[in-house]
């Protein structure tokens, strides 16, 4: 028997009506538009080596990056090395994670994958998928966060504001994040996925919020089949906005020279304000 190959445009939640060709074309005119609304999008995650990158993303589930970012100068300081958490006091390092929250889960899997990356892999962190996911805390979502931004290599970070804004934007219909991994990829060229992801997750924090999205300020309102889930009112959606788009610091405290350039304002430290 012959297989029938699903058009992803009919699997999409409330279907569309696209063609897939007219699907992939409205995807990538959308990313497009974001690379012009966000030209300095970047992980919003502060680290300097892919150690750093590693731990920093472990400890954002659950909580803001903002907050890590709050709490890491602290952590780094005074374990700089995959060696030195490994050996830490874990009472210790709970009382640095606490503002995390869930700081005893994390406690054990930052110090479970530092001990890993000393005893496996020579206190480096594996540029690979598949020695990645092995680690304590570790799925395919922090897997391509760091292969993408510590080590140049592409891929999807598929996030709750991924997830979210990918079904709003009727690019899936999947639920499951690898499902919605390979349905997006599909639409893209390998070499755009981590600026995708950059891309698609800043304006699911700033402007295509979840319980409120500001509709009446979307620079791609035109291109949203969900258009009018939230506040279309242009002055009152501009009110809902968030981070720099509405005037407030971002969630990084050293962020890159592009992202001030275009008046990004740092975040407070931790305790500051």
């Amino acid at each position: 028997m012959k297989s029938i190959k699903k058009d992803p445009a009919k699997t999409a939640a409330g279907t569309t009506g696209e063609s897939h060709t007219a699907l992939v074309r409205r995807a990538r005119r959308t990313n497009r538009e974001l690379a012009e609304v966000y030209p300095y999008a970047h992980p919003e995650l502060d680290f300097e080596n892919p150690f750093q990158l590693l731990v920093a993303t472990v400890l954002s589930a659950q909580t803001t990056d903002l907050r890590v970012n709050q709490t890491t100068p602290a952590l780094f300081a005074k374990y700089p090395t995959p060696e030195d958490l490994a050996a830490a006091d874990p009472a210790e390092v709970e009382e640095i994670l606490r503002p995390c929250g869930f700081f005893r889960a994390k406690t054990r899997s930052v110090t479970g994958l530092s001990k890993a990356l000393a005893e496996d892999f020579g206190g480096e962190v594996p540029g690979r998928l598949e020695d990645l996911v092995k680690l304590p805390g570790v799925g395919r979502k922090t897997a391509f966060v760091v292969l993408g931004n510590a080590f140049g290599r592409p891929g999807i970070t598929v996030d709750t504001h991924f997830q979210r804004l990918v079904r709003r934007w009727k690019w899936t219909g999947q639920t499951e994040p690898e499902k919605i991994e390979a349905a997006v990829g599909e639409l893209f060229p390998k070499k755009d996925w981590t600026d995708l992801s950059h891309h698609v997750i800043w304006h699911g924090r700033r402007i295509c919020h979840a319980r409120k999205p500001a509709c009446g300020a979307c620079p791609i309102a035109p291109l949203c089949p969900s258009y009018g889930e939230g506040e279309t009112d242009p002055d009152k959606a501009r009110k809902l906005l968030k981070y720099e788009k509405g005037g407030f610091p971002g969630q990084r405290l050293n962020p890159p020279r592009s992202y001030l350039d275009a008046g990004g304002i740092p975040a407070p430290p931790l305790g500051a304000g």
